[in-house]
């Protein structure tokens, strides 16, 4: 029995489909990748986060957009890809018309699952690096208390610049300063199941 030949799209096609479709897929190089919905602790970490960066944003010209925004990654052969969170400063910059694509995040978070942590470690956060505006790269873990911010410098180098690892812990966004305390990232998560 021979295999199904793969189906290319082209980013237009991704897009028509996308806005159309009734669930979340990514593109990269022609591929669509359906994502996988998310556990309930997963959730409540992602919430809390948006919770507390809203809060801290107040008075700023920043805003949260979180896990419904896609983000078009223009340097990796078009990479259109939803992130747990989104800080944008100013005015978004959008890949077209519709305006539902954003191309200028300051800030992206990830919360990591166990399905998706190489991925989000790796590849993406290779192409997330090709980002100009990008200047934070933020990596919660879902499972256990573990947070890792990663800046760019002024040479452009990326490079650990906070990490908290226990609940009297925190983390610093200094794009947007910002102190998240573990104790409020993890919030209500001690009941859930891991996965």
């Amino acid at each position: 029995m021979s295999a199904q030949p793969q189906t290319y799209y082209t980013p237009e096609q991704y897009l028509e489909i996308e806005r159309n479709a009734t669930y979340k897929s990514e593109y990269y190089r022609g591929e669509i990748f359906a994502m996988a919905g998310a556990t309930t602790r997963h959730n409540v970490v992602k919430d809390n986060l948006v919770f507390n960066i809203k809060l801290n944003l107040r008075g700023k010209p920043c805003r949260t957009m979180s896990s419904d925004q896609r983000i078009l990654t223009r340097h990796t052969d078009g990479l259109y890809s939803y992130p747990d969170i989104v800080v944008v400063c100013g005015k978004p910059q959008f890949s077209d018309l519709y305006k539902d694509t954003v191309m200028n995040p300051l800030i992206i978070v990830e919360v990591l699952s166990k399905s998706t942590e190489g991925y989000d470690r790796g590849d993406k956060f290779l192409f997330y690096r090709q980002l100009e505006s990008l200047r934070e790269f933020v990596l919660i873990d879902s499972k256990k208390i573990h947070a890792e911010v990663y800046r760019k410098n002024e040479a452009g180098i990326w490079f650990l610049a906070s990490e908290a690892i226990d609940i009297q812990g925190n983390i610093y966004l200094e794009s947007v300063d910002i102190t998240l305390p573990m104790e409020d990232v993890y919030l209500n998560t001690d009941d859930l199941p891991l996965d």
